[in-house]
């Protein structure tokens, strides 16, 4: 079984000024310099990448944006190219959030666009997916997370998705508070990647890091980064403070 190196990613969303995110990311290097074997990853909000992304120069945290168009230049007010991320100092983005979904109007169609778009420009896509709760009681998890995967990967190969990181983010989890427990994540994450196996490409599925989002904080992250096919986290508010992300990037100490 191929090894997966963990990444752990803090998206900030509508969080913290430049002054505020440049001496967020100035502590947090500190605080994970002695870390090696996890991957660290930071999203501020746009305004904020330029200057974090020059305080972060030498260190190893990768800079990630929030969201991007999928045209790489045109008339779109208010959105940011592929490019400019690029330019910005932007290794990874994160695509699909359901913050993104629910509130302005991304579809699995506009996902796979990104996607698309991202890996052209040289991008790692974080591919968010996830259920609602009223899906989760209704039986629906797995054909939701089918639909969205299979749907948000339309037209691309193995050869196109060696950079991907796929996010699950349980909806009902998201800054609610709740949390997925161990095996409700490792459950699906193994459909995920038993998915992408069967769609895909086996070895893409066995080497493709998968990452739970949902509520993680320092209390939980041990015990779902236990599980075999947990391969990171993709972390909301516990990561807008550099001492308790810290904390999750040093799980296994």
């Amino acid at each position: 079984m191929p090894t997966r190196r963990p990444l752990i990613a803090g998206n900030w969303k509508m969080h913290k000024t430049g002054e505020e995110a440049v001496q967020t990311v100035q502590q947090l290097k500190s605080l994970v310099a002695d870390v090696q074997d996890v991957e660290v990853m930071v999203a501020p909000p746009f305004t904020a990448l330029a200057p974090v992304a020059q305080a972060l120069a030498g260190s190893t945290i990768a800079l990630g944006g929030q969201n991007m168009h999928w045209e790489s230049k045109g008339a779109f007010t208010g959105e940011i190219a592929p490019g400019m991320l690029v330019a910005a100092g932007c290794r990874y983005v994160i695509i699909g959030h359901s913050e993104r979904r629910q509130f302005f109007g991304e579809t699995d169609t506009t996902v796979n666009q990104k996607i698309r778009a991202a890996l052209t420009a040289d991008l790692q896509p974080v591919f968010c997916i996830g259920e609602s709760e009223a899906q989760r009681e209704a039986g629906q998890t797995f054909s939701v997370l089918d639909k969205q995967v299979q749907n948000g990967l339309e037209g691309l190969f193995s050869q196109d998705l060696q950079s991907l990181v796929v996010a699950y983010e349980p909806v009902w989890a998201i800054g609610t508070g709740k949390t997925a427990t161990k095996e409700q994540a490792q459950e699906v994450h193994a459909h995920v990647r038993q998915l992408i196996a069967d769609t895909v490409d086996k070895h893409l599925a066995e080497t493709m890091r998968i990452l739970y989002g949902g509520s993680v904080n320092p209390g939980n992250v041990k015990a779902l980064m236990a599980m075999p096919d947990v391969d990171g986290a993709l972390v909301g508010g516990a990561s807008l403070d550099p001492e308790t992300f810290s904390q999750l990037v040093h799980y296994q100490g």
